[in-house]
This record gives structure tokens, sequence and C-alpha cells, in this order.
């Protein structure tokens, strides 16, 4: 028997068959056109869910449940989607809607919070009790994973780290506060500090490795300046990795996790990255056990990971 999970995005609906091993056996992609109706969205969904049964070959009677990780905030109780900015739904009552067009059982969660799930259960987590998913991209995304289970809160929006204060009076947030850390750890806010800094200086490497264009400046950019030798690209990501670690610092502070996950495009850059986010939180985190950390490791599912952890849902 075969499970399917859906990663449910402002862009696309991505959807995969998976395996009693957590692998993706068929595979299907349509785009969601947001801002629509929910019943077209809905639609698009099952239009992806066939196509993924017809890649891996199989019976759509061989499928028991339909996982879907979405943006925004969902009630497990009602299953409605109470809340989503990306897809301008509100209270969607989606379980139903989609139960449906599916014809199985439908569990739906936030897609930060199935994200960690899938690290937890098929990646970089797996095997591991207590452990927090941490996704640098536009934002900071995040999920707990606590005693095997998906920390949700009282009002089913726990876990929302990118919005922990690390700069009172700092930056200003789209969440109308001021100095959330995901203004200072996201890969936006990299790209953020890198213009702001080349402003300053016509100089750096890093306007040739944007070919001289602040709209093509991007993380592939910086850390290209950041091989060549470029003083000015090591002072912006030496500053971003340190407020990137001031977070996890407070996350593991928090939680006392056994494993942190780096998610996001930027934890392509391997140890570049990991070895000094591993230093500055060995010394700013709270421990009674000096010989003892939190693991910090980068994500290994990639864009899968919200498609296994939507899959597992019904576990």
């Amino acid at each position: 028997m075969y499970r399917i999970g859906v990663d449910l995005g402002g862009t696309n609906i991505a959807t995969g068959v998976i395996d009693e091993n957590y692998k993706i056996i068929g595979r299907g992609k349509v785009k969601t056109r947001a801002p629509r109706p929910a019943e077209e969205i809905f639609d698009s969904i099952k239009e992806a869910v066939d196509m993924a049964v017809a890649d891996a070959g199989i019976s759509y009677d061989e499928i028991v449940s339909v996982g879907i990780g979405t943006p925004g905030s969902v009630n497990k109780d009602t299953g409605a989607i109470e809340f989503s900015n990306n897809l301008k739904f509100h209270n969607v009552p989606a379980k139903q809607m989609l139960e449906e067009r599916l014809n199985k059982p439908v569990y739906l969660e936030n897609d930060a919070n199935a994200a960690a799930l899938g690290e937890a259960v098929a990646g970089c987590g797996n095997g591991v009790k207590n452990f927090v998913a941490i996704t640098l991209g536009t934002g900071v995304g995040s999920g707990i994973i606590i005693d095997g289970k998906i920390y949700r809160g009282s009002n089913f929006c726990g876990g929302e780290m990118g919005h922990m204060v690390i700069n009172v009076d700092g930056i200003p947030c789209n969440c109308g506060r001021k100095g959330c850390w995901e203004k200072y750890a996201s890969a936006t806010a990299l790209v953020s500090q890198a213009v702001e800094a080349m402003e300053g200086n016509r100089d750096s490497l890093l306007w040739k490795t944007c070919e001289g264009d602040l709209n093509k400046v991007d993380g592939k950019s910086i850390f290209d300046a950041l091989d060549m030798g470029d003083a000015v690209a090591k002072a912006v990501v030496d500053k971003y990795l340190y407020y990137v670690s001031i977070g996890l610092a407070n996350v593991i502070n928090a939680l006392q996790p056994e494993a942190v996950c780096i998610g996001g495009g930027i934890s392509g850059q391997g140890e570049k990255i990991l070895k000094p986010i591993r230093e500055i939180v060995k010394a700013e985190r709270y421990s009674v056990y000096a010989d003892k950390q939190a693991s910090i490791l980068p994500a290994e599912l990639g864009n899968d990971a919200g498609i296994i952890g939507a899959a597992l849902l019904d576990e």
C-alpha cells in the first residue's frame, strides 16, 4: 500500500507517491495559480495526485491516504485552513472539500511542520526523537518535533521561530513587529545585507559576481565572491552567520533538541557555513553538560521533505 504527499505551494503543487521505505516512486506537478477560489485549487490538487499515481504505475485503490502540507495555519481539530496569506484562504474547510474530491482520508498540516516531519523520519533527523528543522529562504521557516510528534502549540501556530525577536527595535518585519530573526537570518536578509555593503564599496568583487547588477545579487553570487577572497563578502557572510547562530542558540536553549537541521538553498554551502555556526552556537548556548550539544546538520531531502512529511501525516 502507498501514501500520497502533497506540497501545496504558492507557485506549484507538487505530489508524490510514497512507498513503505519513504521513497518517492511517482510524481506530479501543476501550477497553483494562486490566488483563486479554493475549489479550483483543490481540483488542481486532484489533477496532480492523479499524475503521481499514473507516474508510479499503480492503481488508485492501492493508496491509503493523502497528506497535504500547506502554507498558513491549519486547525487539526476541524481540518480547516484558518488562514493562508500565500493562498488567500480564510477558514476554508479543506479536509472535507478534499476528501470529497479524492475519496481517501486526507490529513493537513502546515508546510514547515510537514517538511520537519519528513526530515525527522527519512532525512537528517532519522532516529532522533527531539528535532528542529529550520529553513533559510524568503523568510525563516521552522518545524518542531518533540518525542517524535509535530509540536503545534495550543492554537496550532507553535514553532514560528522566524518571528522570535533577536534585536529589540531592529529591522521592521512584515508581521508588524521589529527585530524578528527572519529579518536577519533569511536568504532574503543575506542579499539585503550584501547590497547594503556593496553600495558602500564599489571595489568589492561582489560587483563582479553579480555582473554589476544589484538585482542579480543572490546567495550564489555572494558565496562566489567569498570564495574569491573578497573582504566585503567575508564581512557580510560572517555577520549573517552570527545572526543565524544567535537564533539557533535561542532555539536550542529553549528546546534542547538532539539535532537541528538547516535547509534552504544556502545550506548547500555545507561545512563552509555549518562549521562557524556550530562554533558560535557552542559559545552562545546554555547547557549544564559542556560535552553535549545539539547536532547541527544540513537538510538531506531538499524539496522532497514536504512531500514525504505530508505523506506520513496519517501515522
